[in-house]
Formats: C-alpha cells, structure tokens, sequence
C-alpha cells in the first residue's frame, strides 16, 4: 500500500515561510521575559540535530521508552487489540514507531508532523518496511487543531504521543492539547504516551546539556533559523546554551542567553538584548505517577495501564477515552 497521500495543512505566507512561525517569533521576542515556542526548533537542520541527541549516552529518555516498548509489546499489544489507525503527534523520524506497528497490526498510520521533509522521508522509510498498512503523512502543527485524512475516518483510532513531548508544554497547554485531541480521535479511541519521570538532577542536566554540545547546537539553531527564514540578523555567536532544572515547576528548562548587550533586526524589526538576559526556549517537564494521570484526566483521557519499569525511570501510559458524562 505504501504512502498514501500527503496532506499539508500549514500556512505560508508569499515567500514560503510559516505565518505562525513569524508571529510566534515576533510575539515572544516583544516580551519582556522573551521565549519562542519549542516547536520552532524542527526546521530540517533541527530535526536532524534531535535525531543525534537521541543517541547520546547522556540522553536517557529514547533509550529508555524503546526499551518499554521493546520489553511490553505483548502486553501493550493485548491491551490495545489490532485493526487500530495510529496517529502519531510529532512523528520526527518515527523510529520508535516500527515497535508499535510490529505489535498491534494497525489498520492504518497516520504520522503528523511539522517538518515536512523529514516527515515524507520517514513515511517513505515505514512504507518500505509496512508495504501493507496505508500511511497518510500530515504536515502540520500537531498542537493545533489537525484535520485526519478521511480514509481513517470510520476506524478506531490510537494517538501516539512518544518522548515526553507533552512535556515541553505547561499545564494549561498539555490539557488543552490532550483535550483537542480527545476530540479529534473521537469516541472508543485510545492514547499510548510517553511521560517522564522526576529522577537525579544531574541526571537531568546533562541529558539537555550533553558535554559534545550537540544539544547547545539543537537550541542555537533557532536563532539560524530565525536568520534563515526571517531575515533575521542575530550574532549567533554572542548567545549561549545554558539547560538547569526549576524544581518549584519540576522542569528542565534552555534559555539561549546573551553574553553582552547586542541590537538586531527580524524582519526590518529591531530588537534589544542586555548582557545575560536570555530567551527562554524549551521546558521538559518531568512527572511522578498521580500528576501524570490527573493530566490526562483533565484532558480528557481515562488511564488503563502503565509500564514503568524502564531506568531511568519513564513510563508509558495507555488511556482511554474518558465517556461524557452530563453530570458528576
């Protein structure tokens, strides 16, 4: 069956550039605390640079939810049944996903992600590998709404949420995402989602902060990118990756900071920077058993079955959709 068909639902403005990347950019920098969404990272250079952190020694979280995987696949296989459409947010290069197709005989696989050229090139990788599952790659900003291809419409559905994605994201938006897709895969659908777990804080830095300095290269792209797509004029060489852990909201956070004053233009806009203010990039946050699970509550998702066996410590967690309920 192969690649079915390309879907595109991202919105560019004349010149081929995302118009949501140029307002969030522009937003975020006007702040006086400034900080630009961590989806802006995934241009092709960024995607690839991820790829490379995910092989870290320093990097336990791939490891660690492939191992899951690996180790569970019956079990997870028989809690989920077969003949499912997997949807999977923030597909990168799906390497965790031939584990997952392997073991429940999908009906079909959608990979929805926001760097198109890595997402066709994946698909096409799966394809060769599944010749008889239907894949319908999505290009797309999977923390907007997100239109399923009509063929998987009548299917039921499981989301894919790998790498502890959900937790770049602060409370408000986790729930908000986990509740738009609560939607989106309908009624009898299911979530499988990888959620990290609170654990030693040196493990912690240096899994964002690896000593080969690919991660400082992962977050300094930003600011190329920002030079590429928006004719930015950015110093990069005047910024810094700096990762450390904020136990009160019980996260990693990367600030790209400043190492001396500096003015810039985007897009013919100016923009100041003192010496040590920095623009804060990413958070990961990190969750024990009861705020994982009050979180997919909230959005939405009635957790059935956990694997957490994984060290360092992670888990994977397979909810439901939670039946609405008029009333208490």
């Amino acid at each position: 069956m192969g690649v079915v068909r390309n879907l595109r639902q991202v919105a560019a403005d004349d010149v081929g550039v995302d118009i949501a990347f140029r307002a969030d950019v522009h937003a975020g920098l006007a702040q006086r605390r400034k900080a630009i969404p961590a989806r802006w990272f995934y241009d092709a250079t960024g995607s690839a640079l991820f790829e490379d952190i995910t092989a870290l020694p320093e990097y336990y979280p791939t490891r660690s939810e492939t191992d899951l995987l690996t180790r569970h696949a019956a079990d997870i296989a028989s809690a989920i049944g077969p003949g499912r459409a997997v949807v999977e947010l923030g597909s990168g290069s799906s390497t965790k996903t031939p584990l997952l197709l392997d073991a429940i005989a999908p009906a079909a696989y959608v990979p929805v992600d926001i760097s198109g050229d890595f997402l066709r090139d994946s698909a096409q990788a799966l394809a060769a590998r599944f010749p008889a599952v239907p894949i319908y790659p999505v290009e797309a900003d999977f923390t907007q709404r997100v239109e399923l291809p009509r063929e998987i419409c009548p299917l039921p559905k499981l989301g894919f949420f790998p790498g502890s994605t959900i937790g770049n994201m602060v409370a408000r938006t986790a729930i908000d995402l986990l509740r738009n897709w609560r939607a989106t895969l309908g009624d009898g659908s299911m979530m499988l989602i990888g959620v990290d777990r609170i654990k030693d804080i040196g493990i912690l830095e240096r899994a964002y902060d690896d000593p080969t300095g690919v991660t400082a290269a992962f977050n300094l792209n930003l600011l190329e990118r920002i030079n590429r797509e928006l004719g930015g004029d950015i110093a990069v060489e005047n910024f810094s990756h700096r990762a450390v852990w904020d136990d009160v909201h019980a996260r990693v956070e990367m600030h790209l900071v400043a190492a001396c004053d500096m003015d810039f233009t985007i897009d013919g806009r100016a923009y100041h920077m003192a010496k040590g203010e920095t623009i804060h990039s990413e958070n990961s946050h990190k969750y024990g058993a009861r705020d994982a699970n009050l979180l997919l509550r909230a959005g939405g998702w009635t957790p059935i079955a956990t694997w957490d066996d994984a060290d360092p410590a992670f888990a994977l967690i397979l909810a439901e959709a939670t039946e609405f309920r008029s009333a208490p």
